[in-house]
Formats: structure tokens, sequence, C-alpha cells
């Protein structure tokens, strides 16, 4: 975009840890919210990126009472855990190391955690760990935007899965939402003045917008009607498990659950490795509808897109630089 400010990662680094300390996170969390967002901003997410720390200030939970994370139930593969509403940037973060660590000792490990909010890309923590040789699943759910299949108002999280599987080099990733669009898509379109694409939100009335304001006073459809529905109803129940119902009952709250296995508890570790390199290449050498469109293979286009804004820098638009500026400076 024409008003972009373009940001070293060193820039973006600074500027991201010195607004969340601003904002009043101890500087250990600001570095690893900062460290997701901006390798989210490298894979080319932008709205997943330096705005969302505008987003963390202005959320009321940011705000309040924060207590450190807790393990609420715990077995040798397992653990129930209490984010102690810290940011899920960072209390999400610690879930999936307690799973990396467990999956370490007894070769699968499943852990919840809930009492947390916003947790950025579920493929920021799945290539942790499935560059630790895991096999990885991920769920969650979160603040009501999706609507049911049928229905007027929003009953359903975002409400996103994930997978990661392990290979020779780079791991493969699978990452959707199963909304329409995502909620922090939506925000920034907001913060930036654009319209949403049709037919992907409703009013408070119901009514069909491309407002983004509007859309998240009504809200959003599921991805492919009924089916994305499903599945979205599959996860949130799934969410449950993971807590989504302790900490603010009756109403459904955030939760995140992960899945991590060694894949040498189903086969030896090479042919896992061989037939998923198969599985990819057979899909890779597919002919294309469009000769100038090759089949894709999830996760790649973010790794090209890593490599590329390493070297030529993060975009930002100005106005969401402008305001991280004004929020850093606070700390003088």
């Amino acid at each position: 975009m024409s008003n972009d400010i373009i940001l070293s990662i060193g820039e973006a680094t600074t500027l991201g840890v010195r607004a969340l300390r601003a904002i009043g996170f101890p500087d250990e969390q600001a570095q690893v919210i900062t460290a997701h967002l901006v390798d989210a901003a490298l894979c080319g997410y932008r709205f997943a990126g330096l705005p969302r720390i505008l987003t963390i200030n202005d959320s009321p939970r940011t705000h309040e009472p924060r207590s450190p994370v807790s393990v609420a139930h715990e077995t040798e593969i397992s653990a129930l855990m209490d984010g102690g509403n810290n940011v899920g940037y960072y209390a999400v973060y610690q879930a999936m190391r307690v799973a990396i660590a467990k999956a370490k000792k007894s070769r699968i490990a499943i852990v919840g955690m809930y009492r947390s909010q916003m947790s950025g890309r579920n493929a920021y923590y799945l290539e942790h760990i499935a560059r630790e040789g895991f096999v990885g699943i991920h769920l969650a759910t979160g603040t009501h935007l999706v609507l049911p299949h049928g229905g007027a108002k929003p009953a359903l999280g975002t409400n996103p899965i994930a997978f990661a599987f392990p290979g020779p080099k780079d791991p493969l990733i699978i990452d959707l939402g199963t909304a329409g669009m995502m909620l922090g898509e939506i925000i920034l379109r907001a913060r930036t003045a654009q319209t949403l694409p049709e037919g992907i939100a409703v009013d408070s009335q119901g009514a069909p917008t491309t407002d983004p304001d509007e859309a998240l006073k009504g809200g959003v459809f599921a991805f492919g009607g009924h089916r994305g529905y499903a599945l979205s109803l599959g996860i949130q129940a799934m969410c449950l498990l993971a807590g989504s119902a302790r900490a603010y009952a009756p109403k459904q709250d955030y939760a995140f659950m992960f899945l991590v296995f060694d894949p040498e508890v189903l086969m030896p570790r090479g042919e896992f490795e061989a037939a998923l390199q198969d599985l990819v290449e057979n899909i890779r050498s597919t002919p294309p509808l469009d000769p100038g469109e090759p089949v894709r293979i999830p996760s790649e286009r973010a790794f090209r897109e890593r490599e590329r804004n390493r070297r030529s820098g993060i975009p930002i638009a100005a106005e969401v630089h402008r305001q991280l500026v004004a929020l850093a400076e606070r700390l003088g």
C-alpha cells in the first residue's frame, strides 16, 4: 500500500516491545508477544502483526488484574491450565511449552488452556511443535462472532483448527479459521477504513453489510455454509474440555487445546516423513487449472514471505505505525 511504513525486524521488535511495556506488560512477556507478532508480519499476515497491539490495548480484559499462568489439573500426559487472564500470545505459548515437554517425556500430550484471550496465529505454535519433531493439532474458540447456520445472532467463535507435521526440512502446517473472515482482519479493516467483501457479514439487525464496524456489532458467516458451521460447532465442543465454560460461566469463553505426539507411536519416523513427502509432491505435481497458478501447498507461501521480508522489511500501515509510536512514547 502507498501509505505503508517499512520496518526492519529490529525496528519492529523495538517498537512492539516498547508499546507493550507502555500498556503494562513486563519485559519478558512483551518479548514473547512481540516475537509472535513480528513473525506473523514476516509471513505476510498484516492483520496478525503489530496492529494487534492496538487491539490488545483496546481490550478491557488487558487492563484487568492478571495472575501467573498455573496448572489446574494434571496427569503424566495432560494438563488443564488457567491462563490467569494473561493475553493468549503469552499464556498459550506457555501451554505449548508444557505440551512439548510432556510429549518429550511420554511421546504424547494433550493440554488445554482457559481464562486467556487473543492468541494469534495457530501456525506459530505448531511450527515450534513440528520443529521439535512432533505432530501437532491445535483448536481454539473465543468471543462469539460467527452466526450458526440459519441464525441471525452470533453464537460461535471464529474457531480455528490447525495441523502440523514434521518434515526433513520445513514442516507442513495447515491453519484455517472456520469463519468467513477472522476477527483480527475485520478489526484491521475497521482501523484502516477498508470494506469487507460482499456476503461475509451482517449488521446487528441481520442485514448484509460490508462495513467492518457494523459487522463487529452483528456477525459473520461460517465458511462453507452448513459444513463450516458443523466443523465450528465441533471445535467449540472440544474446547469445553479445554475449560471454555470455567472462567466466566454461564457464558462460554476463550479456550485453547493442543494435541501433540511423536509420529513414532504409530510408525517409524523415516517412514512417515517419506510418505508425507510423497503426498506433498503428488499434490504439487497435479496439473493446474490455470497454467500460471501452480497448485499451492499450505505453509509454503508463508515460509517464502518470511525469507523475503527478512531482507526487504515489514510493511505496516502509516496510521497504525503512528498510533503504535504514540503508545510507545508513554514510556518516555
